[in-house]
């Protein structure tokens, strides 16, 4: 079981370990036994099955889906008045989620790009960095701040990624064109977070372009831009530390 939690942990999936942690009187499992319960559905383990058992799948999926851990205690005397089970005790079980590893899609590799890697990667996040400068590439990939490097046609690139909205996405490239040209492909993803670089004159531009295009106001309200928190940086690594504060703040506040 542990060495299952281990490498869902590995994979960067989100599962919650549920652990009967206190028992009394007659009940289908005793304190430690343990069940995973995978965001996808699945499970391996029992803690005692049954109608007990189907609550606590139920409430796997509300923690999963709040990122706290539960503990729940049920009584299993008498199912005409809502108890799921007649075994006669009762049960505390403590539900702990294991999230998944949230992605950062970086959108350009240029000097800011490379240094909101190296934080976002310090920080705990599976860096994705995508650019197709072939010159750039080889340097990237080499990079162990970098987990996945990506070049090539963007749609598929950002297909690959498999974003959720459990990832965020900054958008640090290099030109307009290249922003009205993948904004709408991010944008068509569930990315909890999207940031674009920029000054407020060339968000304008982009803006009108993107209208152009048909993106919809609901849409670019999306948009994160000028990008990152204001505390006057200059350099691409205080850049990286004013859009990593506020990809955090995101996330932390929802």
């Amino acid at each position: 079981m542990i060495e299952e939690l281990n490498a869902a942990i590995g994979r960067g999936d989100a599962v919650v370990l549920a652990t009967v942690v206190r028992t009394d009187r007659s009940v289908p499992r005793r304190a430690g036994s343990k069940m995973l319960v995978f965001a996808d559905g699945r499970r391996m383990g029992t803690v005692g099955g049954g109608a007990m058992e189907h609550r606590v799948i139920l409430q796997a999926a509300e923690v999963l889906a709040a990122g706290t851990p539960r503990l729940v205690s049920y009584e299993l005397l008498d199912p005409s008045t809502g108890d799921p089970g007649v075994c006669g005790g009762n049960v505390d079980i403590y539900l702990e989620p294991y999230m998944a590893t949230p992605k950062l899609f970086i959108v350009g590799g240029g000097h800011v790009g490379k240094a909101v890697s190296e934080l976002a990667h310090w920080l705990g996040f599976h860096t994705v960095v995508w650019d197709d400068r072939d010159e750039l590439v080889g340097e990237l990939a080499a990079s162990d701040t970098i987990d996945t490097m990506l070049t090539g046609d963007a749609g598929a690139a950002i297909a690959e990624a498999s974003l959720t909205d459990n990832d965020s996405v900054v958008i640090v490239s290099r030109n307009v064109a290249l922003d009205v040209a993948i904004a709408p492909l991010i944008l068509a993803t569930p990315a909890g977070y999207v940031g674009l670089m920029g000054s407020l004159r060339r968000w304008g531009t982009t803006r009108s372009e993107l209208e152009k295009l048909g993106v919809t106001e609901t849409d670019l309200s999306r948009l994160h831009t000028p990008i990152g928190v204001e505390i006057h940086a200059e350099t691409p690594e205080e850049i990286a530390v004013s859009i990593m504060a506020e990809v955090i703040g995101h996330r932390r506040d929802g």
